[in-house]
């Protein structure tokens, strides 16, 4: 039998191997590569017909290393990420930061916030190909193969670095039409006595807590319309719906238009933090790291100017 030197091995295979280790399982992993769990199998029983040793103890319910796989994926990952780091020197040389970035976030800051700071930054760095998954989930990043995610709340998985970049401080709002039909309240205690556009609310009811001059007051509210969506309640606020407790930063633009008025300018809502966050890695190829520093710019920027340009009533 001949010795198995490295042009032997194919680097396809070796890559789908990692991935299979790191998700503990050939399920999890070809959903990650986007291929069928039969071929993920096959590259990896081949991978071993290559090398003349069995990676992987397999049975129903675990995926389990060997001890030759466990020296294998240790030396195969340290290898693949010297790789990964040379193409990305390589790509380099000209000056040029070229690739795919994926990033994650929330349906509405990704379509009130990102959609157009992403385009200005296309048209500033064409090398860079931005991805947005925009959903309402919490992205596992290392298993879906996504670089950076911008996330709103309390930050809950250790394992990922995070930079905050702004709070989303919530602020009363409504539509010109919606106040020149109902009168503008004056008070926290007010809003009690108007209809309100809720998120996700108990029975037909929420508590505001509001902060402002006279310190923090609860008021319960209602209305006829709610949702678990904030593009949704934005798009019912702007159609006069009612009163809406909005985080600034996705109502910027309709202030600057008059589609929105802010009302009691004094008093806000709790501050969600804006986290812009990413895999700890030993590696990060420039691209990421240019978007990266991007979105906390951007978005910091946005933060710093929330109080500009929003009339009151």
């Amino acid at each position: 039998m001949s010795k198995t030197t490295a042009t032997d091995v194919d680097l396809n295979r070796v890559a789908v191997f990692l991935r299979v280790v790191e998700l503990q399982s050939f399920t999890a992993a070809a959903e990650a590569l986007g291929l069928p769990k039969s071929s993920v199998s096959r590259s990896v029983a081949k991978l071993e017909e290559s090398l003349g040793v069995q990676l992987l103890q397999r049975t129903t319910r675990a995926v389990q290393l060997t001890e030759a796989g466990k020296v294998y994926f240790d030396e195969a990952a340290r290898a693949l990420s010297t790789l990964d780091q040379a193409r990305e020197t390589l790509s380099q040389l000209d000056g040029r930061v070229q690739g795919p970035v994926r990033i994650t976030a929330p349906v509405d800051l990704g379509a009130r916030v990102l959609a157009p700071l992403a385009a200005r930054f296309a048209r500033r760095s064409p090398g860079i190909t931005l991805e947005f998954i925009l959903t309402s989930r919490v992205v596992n990043l290392v298993e879906e193969g996504v670089d950076l995610a911008v996330r709103a709340g309390p930050m809950r998985d250790s394992s990922l670095i995070a930079r905050k970049v702004n709070g989303l401080e919530p602020w009363l709002f409504a539509s010109p039409a919606y106040l020149d039909a109902r009168g503008t309240p004056t008070s926290v205690e007010q809003l009690a006595d108007h209809e309100c556009v809720l998120f996700r609310p108990r029975r037909g009811r929420a508590e505001w807590t509001l902060t402002g001059p006279a310190g923090t007051t609860t008021v319960t509210v209602q209305g006829p319309v709610s949702g678990d969506d904030f593009t949704f309640l934005r798009e019912a606020m702007l159609a006069g719906a009612g009163i809406g407790l909005l985080g600034a930063i996705l109502c910027e633009q309709d202030i600057a238009r008059g589609r929105l008025v802010r009302i009691l300018p004094a008093v806000r809502g709790p501050a969600a933090p804006v986290h812009v966050v990413w895999p700890a890695s030993r590696h990060v190829p420039k691209r990421v790291e240019v978007v990266r520093e991007w979105l906390v710019k951007s978005l910091g920027a946005i933060g710093q100017a929330e109080g500009d340009g929003a009339a009151g009533r």
